[in-house]
């Protein structure tokens, strides 16, 4: 993520006062003097947004990777060290609002019902900064933000809630930016978050730069009628997050490997959901999450993710595949597994995670479409 240091939000912060504060003395000289000539129509305007509070509300779905996305080659900018796909995940989502108040003295991030903790906090506001620097509003935000489904378990929340606060946030500042646009934004803010802002069947170009690092539909959500049932083995907050892991991925040495042979995973990939090949999709589904997991196994310090139920699921899905029965795994950065099936199959794959060990609860999702503004 940006970097929030104590300097630059102080400074950020004296120059929104000082602009304000000159805004409104202009203002009452203005209205006692009446001299049109002094201002612009431009700055007239400019006067009237600054007192004005600038609201937008977004829905956006949490997304699961079929090819993986872990390492960047620039960890400021979240360049990834490869590209990746995913499917956007209907009936999951984060609902977003922001709020540019000049009455704020801060940035403010409720989140789903609690005041967040300084991190999450500074790590929004710098977010935020971003979307000042590339419009005209100078005031704090009040965010306000809940999942309807586990916070940081591995379920792909930071994607959907940045994806959500960048299109929130651009709306409420008045900023037009093209879905590309809004993509390379989101990704500012979590990586795979700017995979949540296209719909369907997405791909996100590694690129090499701010420019060319952007993600995009590559088939619409009713391309496939694929499910996702997603066997929660644990609620909690993952004591590593996916930021603090991407930066330990070259310590390994598969990560290399990783990455060389990524381009071939994302051919079968893009070609096996094109093609509606169930079999090809789910051998380089599964292939690539177990590299993701080895990589992670054997970095310093290694992240181990999988729980001892995480490992049964695993071992149930692949003997389910074998009889017949079309589904298949994928984990990302936690303990959680998403079993991805045909949609026909949601109901019975589903009963059949609910009777194994150590699973609390089955979501389902379907394929989801982009991020989108509601209010």
């Amino acid at each position: 993520m940006f970097p929030a240091s104590d300097w630059y939000h102080e400074n950020f912060r004296e120059n929104i006062t000082s602009n304000i504060l000159l805004d409104l003395t202009i203002f009452h000289l203005t209205s006692i003097l009446y001299k049109p000539k002094w201002l612009s129509c431009k700055r007239l305007i400019n006067l009237k947004e600054s007192r004005v509070k600038q609201i937008a509300t977004t829905l956006s779905n949490p997304n699961i990777a079929l090819i993986k996305y872990w390492g960047n080659r620039d960890e400021r900018l979240r360049i990834p060290s490869n590209g990746s796909i995913s499917i956007n995940l209907a009936g999951l989502e984060t609902r977003t609002s922001v709020c540019f108040d000049p009455t704020l003295q801060q940035d403010t991030l409720t989140l789903n019902g609690a005041s967040a903790g300084k991190t999450a906090r500074e790590r929004v506001s710098a977010f935020l900064n971003q979307v000042r620097i590339m419009s005209e509003v100078r005031s704090f935000a009040a965010v306000v933000s809940e999942n309807n489904f586990p916070t940081g378990a591995g379920i792909a929340s930071s994607a959907s809630a940045f994806a959500a606060l960048a299109l929130a946030a651009a709306h409420a500042a008045g900023l037009q930016l093209s879905e590309q646009e809004l993509s390379r934004l989101a990704r500012r803010g979590s990586g795979s978050a700017c995979r949540s802002i296209p719909g369907g069947f997405v791909e996100w170009f590694a690129g090499d730069n701010d420019e060319t690092s952007f993600a995009e539909s590559f088939a619409p959500a009713g391309h496939w009628a694929l499910g996702d049932c997603i066997a929660i083995i644990s609620h909690a907050h993952k004591s590593t997050g996916s930021t603090e892991g991407h930066a330990t991925a070259s310590t390994s040495l598969l990560q290399d490997t990783r990455i060389a042979t990524t381009p071939t995973r994302l051919e079968t990939c893009r070609r096996a959901i094109l093609n509606r090949d169930f079999n090809s999709l789910a051998e380089v589904a599964e292939l690539d999450s177990n590299l993701m997991h080895a990589v992670m196994i054997t970095s310093q310090p290694p992240l181990l993710y999988w729980q001892p139920a995480t490992l049964g699921i695993m071992q149930a899905v692949q003997k389910w595949r074998s009889g017949g029965l079309p589904c298949f795994y994928t984990i990302d950065a936690g303990p959680n597994v998403h079993v991805i099936c045909l949609e026909d199959e949601i109901e019975q794959v589903t009963a059949r995670l609910q009777r194994l060990p150590g699973v609390l609860q089955v979501r389902t999702a379907t394929v989801g479409g982009p991020a989108r503004l509601i209010m």
